[in-house]
């Protein structure tokens, strides 16, 4: 069975994927920081198939956790995706960048960038050893777009972009992309509008199934939105 590593997917679109995954039979190996809501989420996918969820909670930025992501990784023989999910917002409400506060800029990059190029670092020979791998960094429209308020995380999600791009352009036997999922209705993007009404936002749930037609089909390595996976709606 293929493996896939998700990190933050206690919650959100990182656990949303895994669902979609688990009933295809992948073998999961997932993170989070909270290990109640982890562990929840673990018994939840365990009951919708034989999907075999590993999961261990844990930060990303703690590099003893990604080395333990890494050793689990080794003793399940193989990788065929990771999926760098896990992200900070920074500050709520959202400052202004000039006002962004130092240490929580920090980090922000050191969830949003440092932390997944060292995870993918980890993870680089096995998604290289065998059939063709995949990672696939969550980015935002922030990335490519200024709002104001959001010079912290929209920074550092380009950043990642650009990560992946290089890494692609040194990596040609491995698909690498930035998918930008749009808005959801998620805690992330509750926090940088609290106390609004998010309902009109899609649920993860319904982002998840372009995801998993950008990893069925697998174009170039690049940029690319949930609206160009969304399956088509019949008229």
């Amino acid at each position: 069975m293929p493996v896939a590593l998700v990190t933050g997917a206690s919650r959100g679109l990182g656990l949303a994927l895994a669902r979609a995954l688990a009933i295809r039979s992948w073998t999961l190996v997932l993170d989070a920081r909270g290990p109640a809501d982890l562990d929840r989420a673990a018994r939840e996918l365990r009951a919708l198939g034989d999907a075999d969820v590993i999961a261990v909670a844990g930060d990303v930025t703690d590099p003893a956790h990604r080395r333990e992501l890494r050793d689990l990784v080794r003793e399940s023989g193989r990788l065929d995706l990771l999926v760098n999910n896990a992200s900070a917002l920074g500050p709520s409400p959202l400052p202004p960048l000039a006002a962004h506060p130092p240490a929580d800029l920090v980090r922000v990059y050191e969830v949003n960038v440092f932390a997944p190029l060292a995870l993918t670092r980890l993870a680089l020979p096995f998604l290289l050893d065998g059939d063709r791998g995949a990672v696939v960094n969550i980015s935002s429209d922030a990335a490519v777009n200024a709002y104001p308020g959001w010079g912290g995380y929209g920074s550092a999600k380009a950043a990642l972009d650009h990560v992946g791009a290089t890494l692609a352009a040194e990596n040609p036997d491995l698909d690498v992309y930035a998918f930008d999922p749009g808005d959801m209705n998620t805690d992330l993007h509750q926090q940088a509008f609290p106390g609004e009404d998010l309902s009109d936002r899609p649920n993860p749930e319904t982002v998840a199934p372009a995801l998993l037609r950008l990893l069925d089909e697998r174009p170039a390595s690049g940029r690319y939105t949930v609206a160009e996976f969304a399956p088509a709606v019949a008229s």
